[in-house]
Parts: structure tokens; C-alpha cells; sequence
């Protein structure tokens, strides 16, 4: 399997870096629900993903899961090699939503050839950036957005990558995406049932009226006030 086309800058690596980042990377095929990095302790090495999901996320002291954000296909895991970012003070897991394709690269390649490639080292702090302005993102929904709102926002967003307006997912995932307790979140939908937004089913919930839901989801925060 060819990394080429799956990391941006390819192109702009040497045949030496090029080959020297296929031979450090061992392809593997995962099922859904496997833990793939375990902490910082835990310096696997850089996933590329490409095909399937994987979620990034948090555990706190009492136990209890949040989801920072998700990796799909072509998009690339830097927090799964720990090793190489000292200035990390907190323990991140990854772990496949569904079954999934990646590419494993020994952190320890990469970040030689990072240290002299130019384009690799600009993309890499690119994508740094762009993940942690993606936490930030996170918190700020936390903090300053209602629950119905978050609410009606994420099952949008899982309705459109499931591809269906029947969304599989328990209460208690959704509660780990959204960043709140589960009862919360059973709450919630119980209002949305009320309300004619959704329907609650066995293992999945069934989006009836896609217009509200993307009214509450769209609402600016003056509105909110």
C-alpha cells in the first residue's frame, strides 16, 4: 500500500524521504471499537487514515469519555505519537468508531525527516494548529452553546456522515461527543420527541423534521439570549 496521495506534501518529499516514510509505515486493517492509542505513555506512531473512522478523546478522573474530534479518511493522528510532542501535558486515546484501513509511521522517521524537510515541518505545525483550534472549537460549544443546540448540531452532523436520517448511536456516545452526562442528553431528546424533531428508537434515532432541527442548530447566541 502507497502513502503517495495520502500525506498533502507528498510531492515536495525527496525519493529518499519518500521511500524512507514507506518503509517506516506497516498498514493495518482494524474492527470498530479498538483501542489504538492508550495515553501519553502510549508513542504508537502517526495514523494515516484511509478508509474508515476513528475518534480522538479524553478521559477524566472519575472515568468519564469526551470526544475531542474524529479522523476519517486521508486525514492524519499526530496526538498518537505523543513521543513527539513534549509540550503535550494531557493523555489523549484513539479508537475506531467502525472498521478502518491505516498506515502505522514509527514517530521516530517522521520526525527525522521532519527536522530536515521543510514542507513537512511547515505541514505538520499546520496540522497541529488546526487540531488544536479544533479543541478550542470544542470548548467554546461547551461553554457558551445550549444543550439543545449542540444537541440538534451533532445529530446533523452524524446524520450526514452515517448518510441516513436514522442515526445509530446510544445515548451514551452521543453524551461523549457533546460533552455532557447521558442523562442530559436523554433529557434532551426527550423534549425533541415532544417537539415532533425526532423519533427515539431501539439503537438509533430517526430525524423527522430536518428544517427545526436545522433551525436550533443554527441559532446565533443573541438569538439564544
Amino acid at each position: 500500500m502507497d502513502l503517495n496521495g495520502y500525506i498533502p506534501v507528498w510531492d515536495k518529499l525527496s525519493e529518499s524521504e519518500k521511500s524512507r516514510l514507506q518503509e517506516a509505515s506497516t498498514f493495518k486493517k482494524v474492527k470498530a471499537g479498538m483501542l489504538l492509542h492508550g495515553g501519553s505513555a502510549d508513542c504508537v506512531g502517526l495514523f494515516v487514515v484511509k478508509q474508515g473512522a476513528l475518534r480522538v478523546y479524553i478521559i477524566s478522573d472519575d472515568g468519564k469519555e469526551m470526544n475531542l474530534y474524529r479522523l476519517f479518511e486521508r486525514d492524519i493522528c499526530l496526538f498518537s505519537a505523543s513521543c513527539m510532542l513534549s509540550s503535550i501535558q494531557f493523555d489523549v486515546y484513539v479508537e475506531t468508531e467502525e472498521d478502518s484501513e491505516l498506515w502505522i509511521i514509527k514517530p521516530e522517521v517522521y520526525e527525522s525527516i521532519m527536522a530536515k524537510s521543510a514542507p513537512l515541518a511547515n505541514y505538520t505545525n499546520e496540522l497541529m494548529a488546526a487540531r488544536f483550534s479544533e479543541v478550542i472549537w470544542l470548548v467554546e460549544k461547551i461553554l457558551w452553546e445550549s444543550m439543545d443546540r449542540r444537541l440538534a448540531g451533532f445529530l446533523l452532523e452524524e446524520s450526514s456522515v452515517q448518510g441516513s436520517d436514522a442515526v445509530t448511536i446510544t445515548h451514551e456516545k452521543i453524551a461523549t461527543h457533546v460533552g455532557t452526562a447521558r442523562e442530559v442528553v436523554t433529557r434532551m431528546l426527550r423534549y425533541f420527541v415532544s417537539e415532533g424533531l425526532v423519533e427515539s428508537r431501539r439503537g438509533n434515532i430517526l430525524i423527522k423534521n430536518r428544517e427545526k432541527l436545522t433551525s436550533i442548530a443554527g441559532q446565533s447566541r443573541n438569538q439564544e439570549k
